[in-house]
């Protein structure tokens, strides 16, 4: 924040190579066009680097702690389920809110991931983390983790691909 403040472009440059793919996974799948998703990428960062002094560190550590509550939660959720053999996957995203018409079919076809691109999936698109910090938390090979991820969503792409239509 000091280095964003002091107008360091090396500062904003490092904050988008570690937030930009997570407004990016999140543009997207509010908006479901890549060319949308991608300039509202370009707006985000533009509108920190003019508002930055506008920023508020006790705020953004209340809600980080928010989140991590319910991360959490949401772990301990996800364990009782495999524990009672639950086939559903209980990540917490919005696939999960009741009432989306394609919940069950999102559901089903991230439980018939194997468990390791799973959790792959969910640290990358459900908690918005980075290739490299993904790696980091799994102590595995970046490479590993984006082979990893890639055949994850080709299996995704794959299991959904009859929706296609129905969504457009």
């Amino acid at each position: 924040m000091r280095r964003l403040r002091a107008r360091d472009e090396g500062a904003l440059g490092e904050l988008y190579d570690i937030l930009a793919p997570w407004v990016l996974g999140l543009a997207f799948r509010i908006l479901r066009d890549e060319d949308e998703a991608e300039e509202v990428v370009g707006d985000v960062f533009v509108q920190v680097w003019r508002h930055v002094d506008q920023h508020d560190a006790r705020r953004a550590l209340d809600a980080l702690r928010r989140r991590q509550r319910w991360w959490r939660k949401a772990e301990r959720l996800e364990a009782q389920s495999m524990e009672a053999g639950d086939e559903t996957v209980a990540a917490p995203h919005e696939a999960a809110v009741p009432g989306w018409p394609l919940h069950r079919e999102v559901h089903a076809a991230l439980a018939a991931l194997p468990d390791e691109q799973r959790r792959l999936i969910v640290l990358s698109y459900f908690e918005g983390l980075s290739h490299s910090e993904i790696a980091r938390r799994l102590k595995q090979p970046l490479g590993t983790v984006k082979t990893r991820l890639r055949s994850a969503h080709q299996k995704l792409t794959d299991g959904l691909r009859h929706l296609k239509d129905w969504v457009e």
